[in-house]
């Protein structure tokens, strides 16, 4: 009988990809299919549930089967991270006039990437306090244990570590390792490789013009060939969110959700607020925040549904370019360094709120002094943070090892943990965007034709 049930499923399952590929066939605009998808799938997993049941054998079968299109579209999505955030910068570099202007741009994008996650660990320590957030009262089941014991395990190469030895390895020993993923900060650390390589680019085209204009006109070829392979994946995103979304709710623990029901509720208010802030940043630079809300909420909808913030880079550097009127040469910059930089809500949030549900378990007294060393301590452990999935848990590994507080406690919260990971990841990417759109308006690149124009022309070509 079980069997026949999944078929039914897996049959309804497919049946809806086809009215998904029929729309496609109709077109409909990409972002149309997008959210029709997202709806779909939140439909199709509540009734799963609603029918069978968390932990009923048919929705474990068929949501495993169904993973193979939600988790095999992540696969891909983390398949073409390191190369197109390598090859975005070298990118920048070779469409890029002058050394100085990437002095001053970069600087720039990273002061304003670590500022607004200072901002945001001050914003979920006010969050954690007014709602009177405390790890002492929550219990460990089977499934948080298990989680705990491997974050401990995580945490004993980061607890080996002093702080500035973790700064350090940042940097690529070995960058053919870590286009492989292998290190928690490979991304990062592809990142200066990638620097280092278009700096030498712009000796090199300064030194002997003719070996390195061949050079810059290779890069570009290159950097088109991967934005191809980029389109092929971007035009799966209909049907990946649609079985992401669908297995998300039909397994998600919902009694979990209601007794956590508080930290969720102060992390997406804290969420919120932080976006409200970007708004703000926006405005102070004399642009209209309304018009930065229309343009990016595409790329935020994307974001919170696939929970990557990698996976949404192509986006992230389309939104600017396309929708923002920020230079290309900017726009790569502040997509890739925000990968891996000073994400606000995985790597300011999220681990500062931690830090102040935890201090009472263990008896440390939540004071001005506790409050600035933990803002600070994760300001630098925003070095570094991992762009697809796992991000926040290095972060709060980091922060909380460095401040002496236990990794275990935060073990309590893996059940609610893809539903605030949603809103975390559409803030990292906002706090991306803005810090592209901040630098070309303050450096006086910035198209304002296109940023107030009302034409949202589509962000990703058909295949």
């Amino acid at each position: 009988m079980d069997i026949l049930l999944i078929i039914i499923n897996l049959v309804i399952f497919l049946t809806l990809i086809g009215a998904l590929m029929l729309l496609k066939k109709r077109n409909v605009k990409f972002s149309y299919r997008v959210m029709i998808g997202l709806l779909v799938g939140l439909v199709f997993g509540a009734m799963l549930q609603l029918i069978y049941g968390v932990e009923n054998t048919v929705i474990t079968t068929t949501t495993d089967w169904m993973a193979i299109v939600g988790d095999g579209f992540v696969r891909l999505l983390q398949m073409i991270v390191m190369p197109l955030v390598f090859i975005s910068i070298l990118g920048a570099f070779a469409k890029m006039d002058m050394q100085e202007k990437f002095l001053k741009s970069g600087v720039k994008i990273i002061l304003i990437l670590l500022g607004t996650t200072a901002i945001a660990a001050a914003i979920g320590i006010t969050a954690a306090l007014l709602f009177n957030l405390d790890a002492s009262s929550l219990n460990l089941g089977e499934a948080e244990n298990e989680r705990a014991s491997s974050l401990e395990t995580s945490a004993q190469e980061v607890e080996d570590q002093t702080l500035p030895q973790q700064l350090v390895s940042l940097l690529p020993a070995n960058p053919f390792l870590d286009f492989t993923g292998e290190r928690a900060t490979s991304t990062i650390a592809v990142v200066f490789f990638a620097v280092f390589m278009g700096l030498s680019l712009v000796r090199l085209v300064k030194s002997n013009p003719d070996t390195g204009e061949k050079v810059r006109g290779g890069i570009v070829a290159v950097n088109e060939w991967v934005m191809q392979l980029v389109k092929i994946i971007l035009a799966l995103t209909p049907y990946g969110i649609f079985a992401i979304m669908a297995n998300t709710v039909a397994t998600s623990d919902f009694q979990a959700i209601y007794d956590l029901g508080l930290f969720v509720i102060a992390s997406y208010a804290a969420l919120i607020a932080m976006f409200l802030v970007h708004l703000v940043i926006i405005s102070l630079t004399g642009l209209n925040p309304v018009q930065y809300f229309k343009k990016t909420s595409e790329t935020l909808l994307f974001a919170f549904t696939s929970r990557s913030s990698a996976g949404t880079l192509p986006l992230n550097i389309q939104t600017q370019r396309i929708r923002l009127g920020v230079p290309s040469s900017i726009a790569n910059f502040s997509g890739s360094f925000g990968l891996s930089i000073g994400q606000n809500g995985c790597a300011g949030i999220y681990p500062a709120m931690l830090g102040i549900m935890i201090a009472p378990a263990v008896g440390i007294e939540v004071n001005a002094t506790y409050i600035i060393t933990l803002i600070a301590v994760t300001v630098i452990a925003s070095l570094g943070i991992a762009g697809v999935g796992g991000g926040a848990t290095f972060a709060a590994i980091v922060v909380l090892s460095t401040m002496n507080l236990p990794i275990a406690l935060a073990a309590v919260l893996i059940s609610v943990e893809p539903l605030i990971d949603m809103g975390r990841t559409a803030l990292n990417v906002s706090g991306s965007m803005v810090s592209g759109t901040v630098t070309a308006k303050t450096n006086g690149q910035i198209d304002k034709d296109v940023y107030n124009s009302h034409n949202l022309d589509e962000l990703t070509a058909e295949v």
